[in-house]
């Protein structure tokens, strides 16, 4: 583990409501746009956030600086894949574009990839197939060592902590410009979900919302009383079904919660309260809020940078 929590958050913390990753509907150009009010005042400056498309970017640069760096410590190394921007559209509250569902479902031929790179990527063969003294300095020199440590505590509670060295740590160092400082605000800005998700699912505007998809999903013949019961049931759904008929069937499913939830419009709902509830919470967090977008933008500057090299 690249980072080692010392709390547990409910899966449907994380999972639940990430409904940013959430395709928008219209012109493509338009959905890699921040949205309005997406930006934040530092030092009299407006510093926008990143669009997924940009966060490809930095993902990708950073695979290749940890690949200069293993290099330059005498080991082999191969960039681990990146998710596209497809991909991170995977995994939100609820599907509402019916073209992404038509063409993905609900991603299980991303699911089917990761596990396949888990498998057989050469990051994974080759470091296993070393002797074991080999395989700790490789990964240490990957990883870095535990005994010395970043640590950041969590909105929540509890702590999270990281190696200080190590080949992530120097490339995140080298996009970041201060890599303890990115760990810290980096875990703050992504850990506040534990404390606004709860109001969200008890929000009555949500409530009404799912109310209403659960209905027009009866109607279609498809009786799930909420998007949530659907990721619960989606292994059970296809079971005994072949990877083909597995992936027509979710499509056909996915088609359907996303008509309804256009429908009902249950996906904007969704991302609306969670950008008010979000953008309530952080209002406790203004300068870790501020630092975030701002060494994000520097990472993609310098992500460019290193392109043009």
């Amino acid at each position: 583990m690249r980072e080692k929590s010392a709390v547990l958050v409910s899966a449907a913390f994380i999972a639940c409501l990430l409904v940013g990753c959430t395709a928008e509907s219209g012109n493509p150009e338009d959905r890699e746009r921040p949205q309005k009010g997406e930006a934040v005042g530092v030092a009299g400056n407006q510093v926008r956030d990143l669009t997924v498309a940009e966060e490809v970017e930095v993902d990708r640069a950073e695979e290749r600086l940890v690949e200069k760096c293993m290099e330059r410590q005498g080991h082999p190394y191969w960039p681990a894949p990146v998710a596209g921007i497809a991909e991170r559209k995977a995994g939100a509250y609820v599907v509402d574009d019916v073209d992404w569902a038509r063409r993905y479902g609900y991603g299980r031929t991303f699911d089917i990839a990761a596990a396949e790179a888990r498998r057989s990527h050469p990051s994974v063969t080759y470091p296993n197939s070393l002797p074991e003294q080999e395989r700790i300095r490789y990964s240490r020199a990957l990883d870095g060592d535990f005994d010395d440590v970043i640590s950041a505590e969590l909105p929540a509670g509890g702590a999270t902590r990281t190696p200080r060295e190590g080949c992530y740590a120097e490339a995140r160092e080298r996009l970041y410009g201060d890599y303890p400082t990115w760990f810290r605000v980096k875990k703050t800005v992504t850990g506040l979900t534990p404390l606004y998700v709860p109001r969200i699912l008890r929000d009555e505007r949500l409530v009404t919302a799912v109310k209403a998809w659960s209905r027009c999903m009866n109607e279609s013949e498809n009786p799930f009383r909420s998007p949530d019961e659907i990721r619960q049931k989606r292994d059970s759904l296809v079971e005994g079904m072949n990877a083909s008929q597995a992936q027509s069937a979710e499509v056909k499913l996915a088609v359907a919660e996303a008509e309804c939830a256009r429908r009902t419009s249950l996906g904007e709902t969704a991302r609306s309260l969670e950008g008010e509830y979000r953008d309530k919470t952080l209002r406790d967090y203004p300068e870790e809020f501020a630092t975030y977008r701002q060494m994000r933008m520097s990472a993609l500057s310098r992500a460019r940078n290193l392109e043009s090299r």
